[in-house]
């Protein structure tokens, strides 16, 4: 069996109170889940979370009808690694992804996902848009797909497309090549998500559908009618109060490069919006649970490849998405990182119009769907999620161990950056590992260092994280650098045979 992908659910069963207010006709054991998954979408990208210019009307319609999760993270800070914890409930440390899947990196056969748990409840499952799990082409390499990892129906690409705006040359359905599409990436898979709703699903069957977006990942290049939209003197000025999670931009003047990646994030919003009308206009809404989040938090325009004189040319130069008021960005183990946009609407069952400041990793979501939906979490399998429905509701959750993120990156260059942080009630405690020696592969670094150095921040106090507080409170870093050490060790070693020499690209 394997894993991944999709959203939200509880610490116990929904109550019954709850239940019997509704309508006999919905089955409330066996809900629809729909997962919406950006790509390098940023927690300050939408209106809804403040963004003071990008327009996300049907983004923003769904946290009225439901709950927004100002605390809400993804399970790794960069793509493979989150979407891998997704599907599994598993730190993607266990499964040897730090960096992205390729090569030998890739999610195993022996892991469990959501879709293939929701096979013993008789769901019907479809998944389309970027996998970045495995090699989709079999005359490439023989890996699992989509197929392999309990979905029905697939359409998706193995990894980013860098081929031009349409990015659709490389999509493969049911292991057949697509061949050329006209259409931009969100339109095309929200197309074909919405023909399986409507046409291709058994119906007589609860679904899951998970839906992933390449946008707003680079390359940026929407359609003109979007970038119009912020080609103005007024977006000139706004933008400039952006903050960009404290990370250096370009000396060089980008500045004329906003509007494609605003109108692309518009453009994202707009194809939400089309699945969003399907959903309601098939009658499914009463009993669909739909939640959108992000894979990591917003790129940078500089990345290590640039910074290395790697590539010719700046690729990520129309990268303008925000962190909102955290730190960091894309890879950084900081807030900025992996706090991302989460909102989950459930009508009936998570009050419309709400905020929740409760904390919600990525991988509660296989747990928190294995009790929603009344299955038992496999007893040979360590999880680093909970069943954490109580997040939408603005309840507390009971952790086993504290949330943890993690980015070792070995290079003394433009990215020298902590390698590992821990969540703790309020404080997040940061972890550096030494300097990688010349003389150390990247897995022997790895397997003999643990962290060197600590930062602690208040982030209800300072959520921006500028105030290091480990020399004023060494008793707090004492008592949580043990547990950060264990848990580095614990996953660390549970994915040390799958762990490929392989930096992020």
């Amino acid at each position: 069996m394997r894993f991944y992908c999709i959203v939200f659910l509880s610490l116990f069963v929904i109550p019954s109170s709850v239940c019997l207010s509704q309508k006999n006709s919905i089955d409330r054991t066996r809900p629809n889940i729909i997962v919406f998954l950006a790509d390098d979408l940023g927690y300050g990208d939408l209106g809804c979370y403040g963004n003071p210019i990008i327009k996300t009307p049907n983004f923003d319609r769904l946290a009225k009808e439901g709950v927004i999760l100002t605390d809400c993270h993804s399970g790794g800070t960069v793509c493979s690694p989150s979407r891998a914890a997704l599907l599994t409930g598993r730190k993607p440390y266990r499964m040897g992804f730090y960096y992205i899947a390729g090569g030998q990196t890739y999610l195993r056969s022996d892991e469990i996902t959501i879709p293939e748990m929701l096979k013993n409840k008789d769901y019907s499952t479809c998944f389309v848009g970027k996998w970045h799990l495995s090699t989709l082409e079999k005359t490439k390499v023989n890996q699992p797909g989509p197929g392999n990892q309990g979905f029905d129906y697939w359409m998706g690409t193995t990894h980013n497309p860098f081929d031009g705006p349409a990015n659709t040359k490389e999509l493969i359905r049911n292991g057949v090549p697509v061949g050329q599409v006209n259409g931009w990436f969100c339109d095309v898979i929200v197309d074909e998500a919405n023909n399986w709703l409507t046409e291709k699903r058994d119906k007589t069957k609860p679904f899951f559908l998970y839906v992933a977006s390449h946008e707003p990942h680079t390359p940026i290049a929407p359609p003109k009618t979007y970038s119009d939209m912020y080609d103005t003197p007024e977006i000139d000025s706004l933008e400039k109060k952006i903050n960009y999670g404290y990370v250096a931009r370009p000396t060089n003047d980008i500045s004329a490069n906003k509007k494609y990646y605003y109108g692309t994030v518009t453009q994202l919003d707009n194809a939400f919006g089309k699945l969003l009308k399907t959903v309601d206009s098939l009658g499914l809404r009463d009993n669909t649970i739909i939640f959108v989040t992000s894979d990591n938090g917003p790129e940078t325009p500089v990345t290590i490849e640039e910074s290395l004189g790697q590539w010719n040319e700046p690729i990520r130069d129309n990268s303008f998405g925000t962190p909102g008021i955290y730190r960091g960005m894309k890879r950084f183990v900081y807030e900025g990182g992996h706090r991302v946009p989460g909102i989950v609407r459930y009508p009936g069952i998570i009050p419309a119009g709400t905020k929740s400041d409760q904390l919600f990793d990525g991988t509660d979501v296989f747990p928190t769907i294995c009790k929603m939906v009344g299955l038992s979490l496999p007893d040979s399998v360590t999880y680093d999620g909970v069943a954490n429905f109580n997040a939408f509701l603005n309840k507390p959750a009971a952790r086993k161990n504290p949330a943890m993120w993690m980015y070792p990156n070995h290079m003394d260059t433009y990215f020298r950056m902590p390698s590992m942080v821990m969540r703790s009630g309020k404080y997040s405690l940061v972890g550096w590992l030494p300097t990688k020696p010349d003389s150390l592969s990247l897995n022997d670094w790895f397997f003999k260092y643990g962290p060197v150095k600590y930062e602690l921040y208040d982030l209800k106090n300072d959520p921006a994280q500028k105030q290091n507080l480990a020399i004023k409170k060494p008793q707090i870093v004492n008592s949580l650098k043990d547990i950060m050490s264990k848990l580095w060790q614990e996953m660390r070693d549970e994915g040390k045979p799958l762990i490929v020499n392989k930096q992020n690209k």
